[in-house]
């Protein structure tokens, strides 16, 4: 398989509370919520870089599309990384979201292994870590 991931979606309880949160709130460049014309299609796309977006889609309509009973959520399954330029960076987009609603799970801090980060969870609980890593560069 080749690694051409292109759209992580994430299911939401409420979707346009969580596509506030994500454009107005993260600042999340997008088009809008598109589909509501159709029973289980109604969704947000967010444009994340060359090549990748974020999608929210409501777990109810996950769970018809893919025939699987919806379950009780974990917000330990799995973390989205937000790597950035530096500790500033964490601090004010650790700001940002906390602003927007998000619940910080753990404040920006030193890391063990001489980075920066902390973790905040959106409306619907997934958590996202902000962090700086010394040893990656970024080219924008």
């Amino acid at each position: 398989m080749k690694p051409r991931i292109s759209v992580i979606t994430l299911g939401v309880d409420n979707l346009e509370r969580s596509f506030k949160f994500y454009k107005d709130g993260l600042g999340l460049p997008t088009q809008g919520i598109v589909g509501q014309e159709f029973e289980h299609g109604a969704v947000a796309f967010f444009d994340l870089q060359l090549g990748l977006k974020l999608a929210i889609w409501n777990r109810k309509d996950i769970a018809h599309d893919t025939r699987i009973d919806q379950t009780p959520i974990s917000p330990t399954e799995f973390t989205i990384g937000h790597n950035v330029g530096s500790k500033e960076e964490v601090d004010m987009i650790m700001e940002q979201a906390r602003k927007a609603g998000a619940i910080i799970t753990v404040p920006a801090h030193d890391t063990f292994w001489g980075g920066y980060s902390g973790y905040f969870q959106d409306p619907d609980g997934h958590l996202w870590e902000v962090v700086w890593n010394p040893a990656w560069e970024f080219t924008e």
